[in-house]
């Protein structure tokens, strides 16, 4: 490792305990984040990340925000908690719990709508950040690798929603069974 590799290409040197980009490369390429990205395409998108940390405890992402939306995060250490306000719901519901090598906040980077959930920081954190502005530069200087971190990210997400819709025709179904149980002790 050297310092380049420390610094992700455009940040200020990082201290050891944070990741190297090889480190956040390897985790951006696993299962769990991108891995139509080869090695070297995922090293280059993570020369246009900065490295940062969050304490544990904080809330980075609200749900609803309309003004921080333009930045996702590669998770390097630590643990996030995912978080939605459910109809007729007041409190939150825990939807995923999130560990080195996911991603936060991608449909952020594509869009300015408002977040859809709130990831609020269970231990001090690690990440490595990917802002609108520097995908925008990304897509201008490396264009085939651009393309392909926005087809991955879009991927991603389609196969999201298909896991969401999934769960709604369940959650349909489960509501029909229940309403004519109901109906038939009426």
């Amino acid at each position: 490792m050297n310092d380049q590799d420390d610094n992700f290409g455009n940040a200020e040197p990082v201290p050891r305990e944070i990741s190297s980009r090889e480190h956040a490369a390897r985790l951006l390429t696993a299962p769990a984040a991108l891995m139509q990205l080869s090695l070297v395409e995922a090293k280059i998108v993570v020369s246009y990340m900065r490295p940062d940390r969050v304490p544990a405890g904080e809330t980075f992402i609200a749900e609803g925000d309309t003004d921080n939306t333009g930045f996702m995060m590669l998770l390097l250490d630590g643990e996030v908690i995912v978080e939605s306000i459910t109809v007729s719901r007041t409190h939150p519901v825990t939807t995923a719990v999130l560990g080195p090598g996911s991603l936060i906040g991608e449909m952020g980077i594509l869009d300015t709508g408002p977040r859809s959930a709130s990831c609020t920081t269970a231990t001090d954190i690690q990440c490595a950040v990917l802002t609108r502005e520097a995908l925008e530069a990304m897509i201008a200087e490396q264009p085939v690798i651009g393309c392909k971190f926005l087809l991955a990210i879009s991927a991603r997400i389609a196969e999201r929603y298909r896991d969401t819709q999934k769960k709604l025709k369940l959650f349909a179904r489960l509501a029909s069974t229940m309403q004519q149980e109901l109906d038939k002790s009426k």
